[in-house]
């Protein structure tokens, strides 16, 4: 007897087919049989009408600081995701110097905008210290879906280097065999990969570059060629445009991944985007890389599916968070500070006053000073979500139909609906206003999806959601442009991922095969609104959205989630490659 039987789904096996009806059984935690299956169950769920599809496998989280406190993993667990690889942008918390816990915080904090407060207080500080103590410290946990985690560059670079790390002094001989056996023995003790961030945009909450953002070719080589197994990751410099100074160009950062993909025989997996300065770099970069992965060498750019890009609320960050009315107002509780945001006098003296700089230049709060200028680029969000709007319809243009001045504008915008609304901006991706370049992004035979940032930059973006989204916008309601078949959209963010990561016991519904499925209605899939929820440590805040269409998501074999809701199961187990 199957432990479960999903009967007559439509089967997107991952591989790339076009979808097939069918049945999958489930036992013992793997796929039993495929195909028209007779016989019973312990239970039967009726799929007709419904997708069957490979779990979601996310390969660019940042969960390091949240599996301490969370072992459901949410909002990638709400969303299907059965299987996430954390420890991306060369940021995470191992290895790390007894004492220095402060200093992990501090680059965690600016690079991805966690609360550093969360971090100190929801972390199980004390229980590792090498990156080995690390993953054994996650195997004492369980979860709603499985955790691969990455050995970060910074961590190691600061742990061997301290603050010559800091100040970006070269690595020497030492230096170099030090971090290679530190690598070393993170890949051996399970880790997926190793990661780095090279773009002078991600820096600490004191505004610096982190450590191994100017490393050299040299280092980068002994650190992969010491990784025996596993992914070279990396976020290359200009790939977001030249908001920073950066030292090289991302074609010139593709040509030394290559070299390092070459050199050490590990496969390398980058971010690319389409930036406003150079709106064709990422075309340049797609032509190296197919150079590359011709010759031999295994490079694979990591791609969105939505432009890259932030929210604002009053919840969250906007152009007058710093204004010395506001900053007053603020401290009072939401409800209260509403009211008074919509007396006029009020509202006049926030718009007359000037800015207070944050006291730290690296944390995201120096936003609002950008946020003002960039409505031209920045959209309302309203149910049903437009995630693909035409130009005309940005805050600019509406401020200039209104008669408004856009800071006028934005300030009533934001005070409405009891403050719970919310604009995004679409900066990359959204050079041209449309979402031809990533369709061509998708539809290329190098790429994967990725990028969702989950855990990540909580009061900034929700791409946490990308999985569902996909299959909202690119299948199923797309207008202002072809739609996407179902089988490349979950070939991508199934397959494609796990084999990327070496993870070959996931990722398509094959015989023998780990039984992570999702099962959904793709008539019925949809996002929720945004709510902020105070449900950080220390009750910092975070912006999620929710989605309902799932059926049941299943990891190893074990029923998850069903009809949209936590089961209680927590099958979900540290991934030691």
């Amino acid at each position: 007897m199957h432990d479960y039987l999903i009967k007559g789904a439509s089967i997107v096996d991952g591989l790339g087919g076009q979808p097939y009806t069918g049945d999958i059984a489930v036992q013992d935690g793997k796929i039993a049989d495929l195909g028209h299956i007779s016989g019973d169950a312990k239970e039967i769920i009726d799929a007709d009408g419904a997708y069957a599809t490979p779990g979601w496998v996310d390969v660019h989280t940042h969960y390091d600081g949240q599996v301490s406190w969370d072992d459901t993993i949410d909002p990638s667990f709400s969303h299907g995701v059965t299987s996430i690889v954390m420890g991306n942008c060369g940021v995470g918390f191992a290895p790390c110097p007894p004492g220095h816990e402060k200093q992990m915080i501090e680059l965690m904090e600016g690079v991805e905008d966690i609360p550093g407060t969360a971090l100190y207080e929801g972390i199980e500080w004390g229980n590792w210290e090498t990156f080995g103590e690390f993953i054994d410290y996650l195997g004492t946990k369980e979860y709603t879906l499985d955790v691969g985690t990455q050995v970060p560059h910074s961590a190691v670079r600061y742990y061997v280097m301290g603050e010559r790390a800091l100040k970006h002094e070269d690595a020497s001989k030492e230096d170099l065999a030090a971090m290679a056996n530190i690598v070393a023995d993170g890949m051996r003790a399970g880790a997926v990969g190793f990661s780095t961030s090279r773009t002078a945009g991600h820096r600490s909450v004191l505004g610096d570059a982190i450590p191994g953002t100017y490393a050299e070719k040299d280092e980068l080589i002994a650190i992969a060629s010491a990784m025996g197994k596993g992914v070279f990751q990396a976020v290359p410099a200009g790939v977001v445009g030249d908001a920073v100074a950066e030292k090289w160009t991302t074609e010139q950062e593709v040509e030394l991944f290559t070299e390092v993909a070459r050199a050490s025989g590990r496969p390398c997996t980058f971010t690319l985007a389409q930036n406003g300065n150079r709106p064709d770099q990422w075309r340049n970069c797609l032509d190296l890389v197919e150079q590359a992965n011709a010759a031999g060498v295994s490079i694979t750019p990591q791609i969105a599916t939505r432009p890259i890009g932030l929210v604002t609320s009053l919840k969250s960050y906007h152009m007058f968070q710093r204004r010395e009315t506001y900053l007053k107002l603020s401290e009072l509780p939401f409800d209260q500070m509403i009211a008074e945001l919509h007396k006029p006098e009020v509202k006049a003296a926030i718009l007359a006053d000037k800015d207070v700089p944050p006291d730290q230049p690296g944390v995201m709060a120096n936003l609002y000073a950008g946020l003002g200028m960039m409505t031209p680029a920045m959209f309302p969000i309203n149910l049903p979500i437009n995630y693909e709007p035409e130009p005309g319809g940005n805050i600019a243009a509406l401020a200039a139909a209104s008669g408004q001045e856009v800071n006028d504008y934005m300030y009533d915008f934001l005070i409405s609906e009891g403050g719970e609304r919310f604009a995004i901006l679409l900066g990359a991706n959204f050079v041209d206003g449309s979402f031809s370049v990533m369709e061509d992004m998708i539809a290329h035979p190098n790429t994967t999806i990725g990028l969702s940032d989950a855990g990540a930059h909580v009061n900034l973006i929700f791409d946490a959601v990308g999985p569902t989204y996909q299959l909202v916008h690119w299948v199923r309601d797309r207008v202002r442009g072809p739609k996407m078949p179902i089988e490349l959209i979950v070939r991508k963010q199934t397959k494609t991922n796990a084999d990327l990561f070496g993870l070959t016991d996931r990722g398509s519904l094959e015989i023998g095969k780990k039984a992570d499925i999702n099962v959904f209605d793709l008539d019925r899939l949809a996002l929720g609104r945004l709510k902020v929820h105070s449900d950080l440590p220390a009750g910092g805040n975070r912006i999620l959205q929710s989605a309902s269409g799932y059926l049941n998501t299943f990891v190893s074999g074990v029923k998850t989630r069903e009809n949209d809701q936590d089961t209680g199961a927590r099958p979900g187990r540290v991934i030691r490659a």
